[in-house]
């Protein structure tokens, strides 16, 4: 039996000490089993347009929170590694000068993959952009 951090401790201290991450400013608000929720502060700097949230820095978020919500179980790992796989993102609608909130979770998580399912959302709950992502540990 393997003794050291869980999964879900891993990526606890992941998010805040990524420099990507830190970057973009995007900070892991809640993670549960299999699921996560990452938000995304707006500033200025990351609009394309105006005041509209560049599609990159969404995409972003979207792998980042699906990255999070593979990561959420209570397993120890063998080897504390993986990497997203696959990532398709549709943008529905533009986030003009908001912050944004991406709830993930894993709708499948075989031994290696996770299959992850990631909507974005401004602050009054309308979806800006809906992810899936592959992410396979090792």
């Amino acid at each position: 039996m393997n003794e050291g951090p869980t999964r879900r401790e891993i990526i606890e201290a992941f998010i805040p000490n990524s420099p990507h991450a830190a970057s973009l400013g995007i900070r892991l608000a809640s993670v549960g089993s299999g699921e996560a929720v990452l938000e995304l502060p707006y500033r200025d700097d990351l609009a394309t347009m105006g005041d509209v949230v560049h599609g990159g820095a969404i995409g972003a978020l979207i792998d980042t929170a699906a990255m999070a919500a593979a990561w959420a179980s209570d397993e120890v790992p063998e080897n504390p590694a993986g990497a997203t796989v696959s990532l398709s993102v549709n943008f529905v609608s533009a986030a003009r000068g908001v912050d944004l909130r991406a709830n993930s979770k894993v709708v499948r998580r075989g031994g290696r993959l996770s299959f992850c399912d990631v909507a974005v959302s401004d602050p009054e709950g309308t979806l800006v952009a809906h992810g899936i992502a592959t992410y396979r540990f090792g």
